[in-house]
């Protein structure tokens, strides 16, 4: 692949880094990790790994095999989600959920996700033999993108009890049905109910991830403390016109679904624009038929809408809709909302965050508290279980791309904190138990 290995050497970050040696030393090979399953892809010369894939399996083969060299338990639930166990002092002892998800956007980075789930295994390495009043569950989620099957957090809903089993029913780009791809990865999708934790029976779930922003690297702070998850709203629509010959044709009259779709495009991005820290994209563009010497008939578009305030998402989107609509009577098409689906804005657990931000401050590093414009797998987990988030810097803040970056330095400081909210909650439980308030 074109893709480099990460900078193990990088001697002024290791010395600038306030972070434990012994840390330093795990994020070294957290770095070379992450460069070793940025090679296992679909794609050569690009990372695109698909949920349920070949190189998915891969990726599982070899996190299986560094999770047993540190003893910790792996196995494979019925949604394709990898789990590796550090066992608690108690058989019947609460579970911490810790990690983040092993597929990618095509032509994504080495980065995104699989850095969680590695700085999660580094964490239990940096724990050594350390009793824990609870069990520690270092999480691989199967999807998160929503690339295959146009649905993202696939693996995190089965985990939050969420999967709906008609979604087993859609079909991805080379026909194969949900249903069957499940089962050619050797899994049972009648069973994925069985994959669903009890709430009762979580304390939460961690997820350490890149910023994919620009934001902590313009404070100069390592690590970022989420606030919450801005809300977001995924539409999939269609401009619907006329099909004809290029060459005979006149341009009078044409209805030209491209053109139509076009100006919209343009007052999106306008709408986008209107209000402060609102985004609206849209990402995806399908002709038909998609012929150099054909009038385009259908345009199917997908629109991407986030905002931290959900009314001021649902304002955006209701006038794009209005703007689709408009434009459509204008050239004679028809327009359609095939999909329109909406995730809440999500609030961070304050209790965990809170003990984020103390390891932080004990650690004496500096941290910002900030909100995700991106989807995470907290957002469904959200919804059973408290969840909250750790950003690490990234340079450039360039993500969904090749050129996403990450600091050796930073790994490890983020190393050293989570080792100290793991003590400090393990304490924290342990108090509670002795008090009759466990959760």
């Amino acid at each position: 692949m074109s893709h480099s290995p990460p900078p193990l050497t990088d001697t002024a970050s290791a010395t600038a880094s306030p972070a434990s040696s012994q840390a330093q030393r795990l994020a070294a090979e957290v770095m070379q990790r992450c460069y070793t399953l940025a090679q296992l892809t679909e794609e050569p010369g690009r990372i695109t790994r698909r949920y349920l894939t070949a190189p998915l399996a891969e990726v599982h083969q070899r996190l299986a095999a560094w999770s047993e060299a540190i003893g910790l338990e792996p196995r494979v639930d019925d949604a394709g989600n990898l789990i590796a166990r550090r066992q608690a002092t108690s058989a019947d002892a609460p579970i911490l959920l810790m990690g983040s998800h092993l597929d990618s956007v095509p032509g994504g980075g080495a980065y995104d996700g699989v850095l969680g789930v590695l700085i999660a295994h580094a964490l239990c390495q940096a724990l050594g033999q350390t009793p824990l009043p609870f069990h520690l569950d270092v999480v691989g989620f199967s999807e998160e993108e929503g690339v295959r099957y146009n649905k993202p957090y696939l693996g995190s809903a089965a985990i939050a009890g969420m999967f709906q089993t008609e979604w087993l029913e859609r079909i991805d780009g080379q026909g194969i049905a949900m249903r069957d791809a499940i089962a050619g990865f050797g899994l049972d999708p009648t069973r994925i109910a069985s994959a669903a934790y009890d709430p009762d029976q979580v304390i939460g779930y961690i997820e350490p991830h890149l910023e994919q922003g620009p934001v902590l690297e313009g404070t100069d702070a390592p690590l970022g403390i989420v606030t919450c998850i801005v809300g977001q709203s995924r539409l999939r629509i269609e401009f619907v016109g006329e099909a004809g010959h290029a060459g005979t044709t006149p341009m009078k009259g044409r209805r030209d679904a491209l053109v139509s779709a076009s100006r919209l495009i343009r007052r999106v991005r306008a709408i986008g624009r209107s209000a402060d820290d609102l985004r609206a994209t849209i990402g995806r563009v399908e002709i038909t038929p998609n012929a150099p010497n054909v009038i385009p008939e259908r345009v199917t578009l997908s629109l991407d809408v986030r905002h931290a305030e959900d009314a001021v998402r649902e304002e955006a989107v209701a006038a794009a809709l209005a703007e689709g609509k408009r434009i459509a009577d204008s050239d004679g098409l028809q327009f359609h909302v095939l999909e329109n689906s909406a995730q809440k804005a999500v609030c961070m657990d304050p209790q965990l965050s809170e003990l984020l931000a103390r390891s932080a401050a004990e650690a004496q590093i500096t941290t910002r508290h900030l909100p995700s414009g991106a989807g995470h797998d907290a957002v469904p987990l959200s919804a059973r279980f408290p969840v909250a988030m750790l950003f690490l810097r990234h340079p450039g803040g360039i993500s969904h791309h090749p050129d996403e970056r990450v600091e050796a330095g930073d790994v490890a400081i983020a190393i050293d904190v989570l080792t100290r909210f793991v003590h400090l909650l393990a304490a924290q439980q342990s108090s509670a138990t002795q008090g009759g308030t466990s959760r």
